[in-house]
Formats: structure tokens, C-alpha cells, sequence
């Protein structure tokens, strides 16, 4: 149900741990456009302007907390964890956790297209919502709501190197060291169409340097990309 009643309201500031002072903050971070679109009699804003917002709080919020880790990383590597920490698939992952569909107020056809599960859709007001607690708070309120939502994620992308092109990097030291491109081979394929697992091997100069597996197949080459650069800055 949109949020609209005293109930919902309450209902999503318990997810975030955070009471708006200002509730017409809040309705304008989960109103969408096609509803703006459809009833401006019933309302001026709707959530585009708050997201462009959140957008630039929340990137900088990532880039804050990457750059203060105790890894100390280097300009590349957080540029590489911030960039995937704030594209659309984990935004989305991100509003999924707080449930943000069943709040949005939408048009008709939004609705009818199934609007409440679009990750384009559930990313952007997320981020419309991190403007919305920036405007009604401050840096350093909004900066804890954020890290407990993402108190899982940025954890577990530092630690296995998520968003990562290891493809890209091993192709750059494959060159740098042999003066030749790897070479992947699907060797492996399993399960149900639908749910299949892929298994790749990555060899240079027709020696194996890598091994692994994936629900797809550039997943799986990513994998054994990984697995194959492990070894060469070993060696």
C-alpha cells in the first residue's frame, strides 16, 4: 500500500531506525512521476529531484567510508568498489530490504507494468530517500542510515573483490608479462536450463592458469580470471 497513512509512514521509518520531521519529505522520496503525472491535483513534487540529490550523498557517503578503511585502498580500487556499490542491481537489492514497492504511490500504468518490482524504479527511489533524510537531517545522520542498510554489503564487496574486472586485469598483465591475450574455455555446463552453472578454465600460452564457476558464463570467466591472477602476481 502507498504510503499515505500515519500506519505506513510509521511502518517505513521503523525499517530505516529514522523519524522525518518534515513527513512531506518522505511522500515526495516515494512518489514516482507517472503518479505526479496522472493526479497533480494531488501532488506538486514527486522524486527526481530528491534522487539526483541522493545520488551525489550517497556516492560520496561510499567514498568517505572506502577511503577511510583500514585496507588503505588505492584510487583505482575504490573507484572500481564504489562504482558497484551504487549501480542499479544493488540499489535495488538495497530497497528490496526495506521493502520500498509496497510504500511508492504510482500511476495507473506504472502500476499495470508492475512498477513496484522495477529495479529502475526501486534503485532510484532509494536513492530519493537517502536526499530526503539529507534534507530533513544532516551528513551524519544520513550517513548512519546508510551504513547500516549497507552494513552487509560494502563488507563482503571489500572482502571478495566484488565489482572487480578481473578479465580486464589479467588481460593487462597476461600482455605485460607474455605479450599475449588469455584464452577461455567453457569446459563445464550443469543443471536445469534455467538454473544452469557454468564452469570456465582461462589458459596463456596454452598453460592453465585458472579454474571457475558461475550461473553465467562471463561469471564463470570472471571466476577463473580471478583465480589465474591470484597465481601470477605469486609467481
Amino acid at each position: 500500500m502507498p504510503v499515505s497513512s500515519s500506519e505506513n509512514i510509521k511502518e517505513i521509518e521503523n525499517s530505516l531506525g529514522y523519524a522525518f520531521k518534515n513527513k512531506k519529505f518522505l511522500t515526495d522520496a516515494l512518489t514516482h512521476k507517472s503518479f505526479h503525472h496522472e493526479s497533480s491535483d494531488k501532488t506538486y513534487n514527486y522524486n527526481e529531484r530528491l534522487e539526483f540529490l541522493g545520488d551525489s550523498v550517497l556516492g560520496l557517503i561510499i567514498a568517505e567510508t572506502l577511503f577511510l578503511h583500514r585496507g588503505l585502498f588505492t584510487e583505482a580500487d575504490m573507484s572500481k568498489m564504489k562504482s558497484y556499490l551504487v549501480k542499479e542491481s544493488v540499489l535495488f537489492e538495497m530497497a528490496s530490504k526495506l521493502a520500498l514497492g509496497k510504500y511508492l504511490r504510482l500511476g495507473k500504468g506504472e502500476e499495470s507494468t508492475g512498477g513496484r518490482q522495477k529495479r529502475s524504479v526501486l534503485s532510484n527511489a532509494l536513492e530519493a530517500l537517502v536526499g530526503a533524510i539529507f534534507l530533513d537531517s544532516d551528513y551524519a545522520t544520513t550517513r548512519s542510515i546508510v551504513l547500516k542498510l549497507f552494513s552487509e554489503k560494502i563488507p563482503s564487496v571489500i572482502s571478495k573483490k566484488e565489482g572487480y574486472d578481473f578479465k580486464s586485469e589479467l588481460q593487462e598483465e597476461s600482455q605485460s608479462l607474455f605479450g599475449l591475450l588469455p584464452e577461455y574455455r567453457i569446459v563445464k555446463q550443469e543443471g536445469e536450463e534455467h538454473k544452469k552453472t557454468f564452469t570456465a578454465e582461462v589458459y596463456i600460452n596454452k598453460q592453465l592458469y585458472g579454474s571457475g564457476t558461475g550461473k553465467s558464463k562471463k561469471e564463470a570467466q570472471m571466476s577463473a580470471a580471478k583465480e589465474a591472477l591470484e597465481r601470477l602476481l605469486k609467481s
